[in-house]
C-alpha cells in the first residue's frame, strides 16, 4: 500500500505517505498560502520517499467541512494528480481525521471533534474507536455551539479542534480538549487507507469537497 494524502481545509497545509502503514509527513501553519505551498509539499514528500505518482496506489484528501477556499484547493490537486496517473481518490472527513489524531496523539477512545466554521458556528462531528480507527457515532453538521447534542455512550470525551475555542458556549462534558488542533494529512493517510482496501476509491472526477453549508458570510439583515 503507497497512498497519499494532503489536506488544506483550515489554515494547516499538510501533506503525509502512508507506505504499508509508515507514515511520514509535511505540516506547516499557512494560512492563505496553500495554492502556493501545496505542490512543492507533495513534490518534496514523494522525493524523499524515492516514488512517483505512477508508483502509487491511491490519493487521499481532506474533503471537508473546512474553509471553502482551502477545500477548493485539495480538491483540484488531488483531481489533477489522480487525472495525471489514472489512481482513485480516497476523501476522508477532516473532522474524522482531527478525532484519529486525538486517538493517535491522546489514546482518546471517544472524541468530539470541532471546527470553528465561522458565522459564530462551528462544524461538529462525534466519533468513537473501532479496530485501531475512528468511526461517526452521529451525522456531522454545521450548528451555533449552544445547539450542539452529544450522543449518550459510556466513559469519557475528549474534544479536539478549533471549534473548542467556544467551550463555555458548548453543553458537551469532556475530559480534555485540544484547541489547537487541526486535521492533519497524517491522519487522512491512515483513514484512507482503510477505506481504500474496503473498495471506496472513487475516479478523480467524483472526488468533490463537503461544505456542509452553501454561504461563507452573513448578509446584513442576519448580522
Amino acid at each position: 500500500m503507497k497512498l497519499l494524502a494532503l489536506d488544506t481545509a483550515t489554515e494547516a497545509c499538510s501533506v503525509a505517505l502512508n507506505l504499508d502503514g509508515e507514515v511520514i509527513e509535511r505540516f506547516e501553519l499557512t494560512p492563505r498560502r496553500h495554492s502556493r505551498d501545496l505542490l512543492p509539499m507533495v513534490e518534496d514528500i514523494l522525493a524523499q520517499a524515492g516514488l512517483s505518482l505512477k508508483q502509487l496506489d491511491a490519493l487521499a484528501f481532506g474533503r471537508g467541512p473546512g474553509a471553502f477556499t482551502g477545500l477548493r484547493v485539495a480538491t483540484a490537486m488531488v483531481q489533477g494528480l489522480a487525472f495525471a496517473v489514472d489512481l482513485p481518490v480516497v476523501p476522508v472527513s477532516t473532522l474524522a481525521a482531527l478525532a484519529q489524531q486525538g486517538l493517535r496523539e491522546h489514546k482518546a477512545a471517544k472524541v468530539l471533534s470541532a471546527i470553528d466554521a465561522r458565522m459564530d458556528e462551528i462544524y461538529w462531528g462525534a466519533f468513537s474507536e473501532s479496530d485501531g480507527l475512528m468511526v461517526p457515532v452521529a451525522a456531522e453538521i454545521v450548528t451555533l455551539p449552544e445547539q450542539v447534542v452529544v450522543p449518550v455512550m459510556d466513559g469519557y470525551w475528549f474534544g479536539m479542534g478549533t471549534g473548542w475555542s467556544f467551550r463555555h458556549r458548548l453543553s458537551a462534558t469532556v475530559v480534555d480538549c485540544q484547541i489547537e488542533a487541526w486535521p492533519r494529512a497524517h491522519d487522512i493517510a491512515l483513514l484512507a487507507a482503510a477505506d481504500f482496501k474496503r473498495g471506496k476509491g472513487l475516479p478523480a472526477e467524483q472526488a468533490m469537497p463537503v461544505y456542509l453549508r452553501d454561504k461563507v458570510a452573513l448578509k446584513k439583515s442576519e448580522r
